[in-house]
């Protein structure tokens, strides 16, 4: 009988291999966005009406204090869009960290694929997201906003968005395991970075002197893509679908690599 001989050169490259075995365990990516939202409403008196009232209430407070110096159309559709965007990257990338943190026990006593806790915090927030579309396309048609047939391209930009928010996730997770402080560090990164992106004011109000640094905000671009369509009810230019994807997928392949490359260590350091 002819024996078979293992080449160990013949198996994919660690990334590629990693989200093969990540579709194997889907069941289990499922279970945990569940058990997420689950935990998340859990002593909630609302409940998930909370996810929808949250990002409502808060555009009602920034309307009311930033109105007079935006002096725009439609100005609260503006800032829920913009919300909407940033409130989805800013949950999703925090809680990778804070999934492989918490959950990596696991590793401890049985096989998961790293990227199912990245992948089960970007999960969780694409369904807060989806519950948010409700309160913003009631707002859109209280404010008199038009829907035109370009919201139906929103989806296309959410997933862009996915793709970025995986990528960063899975390089700040791989950051988190090794340096227990990147947690706080990252909150305050996060603080920064939300008055670095276009969500309560229009890159147009950046004096011309300021406005390529703008430019070198990663989410300039995705929160545009994904206000245009309901905002201005048109499709966004080529050339910002064609930056937002390179953008996205040169996240997703460096986080990838980046985590997958020390994906054998997380178990000692967790």
């Amino acid at each position: 009988m002819k024996s078979e001989i293992y080449d160990s050169a013949s198996r994919p490259h660690p990334l590629v291999e990693e989200f093969q075995e990540l579709i194997r365990y889907r069941e289990l990516v499922r279970q945990f966005v569940s058990r997420n939202i689950k935990t998340r409403y859990k002593r909630s008196v609302l409940g998930v009406v909370w996810t929808m009232l949250n990002p409502l209430l808060i555009m009602i407070v920034l309307s009311v204090v930033f109105s007079r110096f935006a002096r725009m159309d439609n100005y609260p559709v503006y800032i829920l869009t913009g919300l909407m965007a940033w409130n989805f990257f800013s949950f999703s990338t925090r809680e990778s960290m804070g999934e492989l943190i918490w959950s990596g026990s696991l590793l401890h006593r049985i096989y998961i694929p790293k990227t199912v806790f990245v992948v089960s915090a970007v999960g969780t927030g694409v369904i807060n997201l989806a519950l948010t579309f409700i309160p913003l396309l009631l707002i859109a048609l209280i404010m008199g906003v038009t829907l035109r047939p370009a919201i139906f391209v929103m989806p296309l930009a959410v997933l862009i968005l996915v793709v970025f928010a995986l990528g960063v996730g899975m390089l700040l997770a791989t950051t988190a395991v090794f340096f227990a402080d990147m947690v706080p560090v990252y909150d305050v990164i996060l603080q920064i970075w939300f008055y670095a992106s276009p969500v309560l004011y229009a890159p147009e109000m950046i004096s011309t002197n300021w406005a390529w640094l703008l430019k070198l905000n990663p989410l300039y671009y995705m929160i545009n893509l994904f206000r245009i369509p309901l905002y201005e009810g048109t499709v966004p230019p080529m050339e910002l679908w064609v930056i937002s994807t390179l953008i996205a997928l040169v996240s997703f392949i460096a986080g990838g690599l980046v985590f997958t490359s020390k994906s054998n260590e997380y178990a000692y350091h967790i």
